[in-house]
């Protein structure tokens, strides 16, 4: 059993970083995670139909009944802040989605023992809320930023939203938001051919790039190895073209292995769980937007937290569950090996 003032796991790994997603529900329909759209019927039917499992399919929101509110979440932030938890991010779907968000933000950033808020948002709606979020306490945001081709971006997105997301980034900047970050899951065949463009874009705005590696949480079931493109692969390309020098990290659970450049001015990541697994020094752990948690970003179980903050427990009560759940944190996810399983709902549904 977890000794008192940390939540550790059977491992030995302490969970220090909880995700929690807001909502399931996103105003984009990206190939990688809700592929719905036309092109991404195209795509998946014309270059990987003989891997597809089922075609991209319409998603069905949860009702807001079943949505952890505010108050729900910040309790649960307070108790796990109590048990060691220090970096708190809000995901999605798109998080941006639910109303009165900087009130949660103000909730949050007031508890005593947070140390690092971040959001992961894709943008679209961030420019009215910038401020608003800035003022109530949020300091770090991630964008996702998938290409800087207009018609490549809407391909990928079901949105023709790139400039929308480009001024969210100037918008950022202004206000400080340090570090700032932009995510690009890569696919080959879909814009691997911009890996080098994007980490110019990098450079140039002086931020850092993830490149991140295609990771079977779609809802079309359509993901296939021969998809991922490695980080190996992504680092020798951008070390072609740039000097890169690694960067000094003093987090030893930190998921992208990074590299700035040798003007000082940006950095890129690479995030590799598929060709790199780091499940080793893990720290994380997700609450999903319906209040169920998950201790692996493949977890196909899902410890209901929503009935038992529903059920009367008293923070004692909610301490010691949630103890019990992070004991059994997965060892490793098993992407590629016979016995592998995927999720049973999308990276929308759980959080990134």
């Amino acid at each position: 059993m977890t000794p008192g003032g940390q939540l550790i796991d059977a491992q030995g790994r302490v969970l220090r970083d909880l995700r929690i997603s807001l909502t399931d529900r996103c105003n984009f329909r990206c190939l990688y995670c809700l592929p719905e759209t036309e092109a991404a019927r195209h795509f998946y039917q014309g270059h990987w139909a003989h891997h597809a499992a089922s075609a991209p399919i319409s998603p069905q929101w949860l009702p807001k009944a079943q949505i952890l509110t505010f108050e729900e979440i910040e309790r649960v932030v307070r108790l796990a802040v109590a048990w060691g938890v220090r970096k708190i991010r809000l995901t999605g779907g798109e998080p941006l989605l639910r109303q009165n968000l900087e009130s949660l933000v103000a909730r949050i950033a007031a508890l005593p023992g947070v140390e690092d808020l971040a959001m992961t948002t894709n943008g679209f709606l961030f420019p009215p809320k910038a401020q608003a979020l800035r003022t109530a306490g949020l300091r770090r945001i991630s964008f996702s930023l998938d290409s800087l081709d207009r018609e490549n971006f809407r391909k990928i997105t079901g949105r023709d939203a790139l400039a929308g997301v480009l001024q969210a980034i100037r918008i950022a900047q202004e206000l400080g938001f340090n570090p700032l970050k932009v995510n690009a899951v890569i696919i080959r065949g879909v814009n691997d051919h911009e890996i080098e463009a994007l980490a110019a874009f990098a450079s140039e705005q002086a931020l850092s790039c993830r490149f991140i590696e295609f990771m079977p949480l779609d809802s079309a079931r359509a993901w296939h190895r021969e998809m991922v493109v490695p980080g190996r692969e992504i680092l020798d390309r951008l070390q072609a073209h740039y000097d890169l020098r690694p960067a000094v990290s003093e987090n030893p659970s930190a998921t992208a292995q990074r590299w700035v450049f040798g003007d000082g001015r940006g950095e890129i990541g690479i995030i590799a769980p598929v060709s790199e697994p780091f499940c080793g020094h893990c720290n994380r752990i997700r609450l999903t937007a319906d209040g169920k948690i998950r201790t692996c970003l493949f977890s196909v179980a899902e410890p209901d937290l929503r009935s038992v903050l529903r059920g009367g427990a008293s923070d004692d009560e909610l301490g010691q569950w949630l103890k019990e759940v992070v004991w059994r944190k997965e060892p490793r996810h098993q992407i590629g090996e016979p016995e592998f399983v995927p999720p049973p709902r999308s990276m929308s549904c759980i959080g990134g």
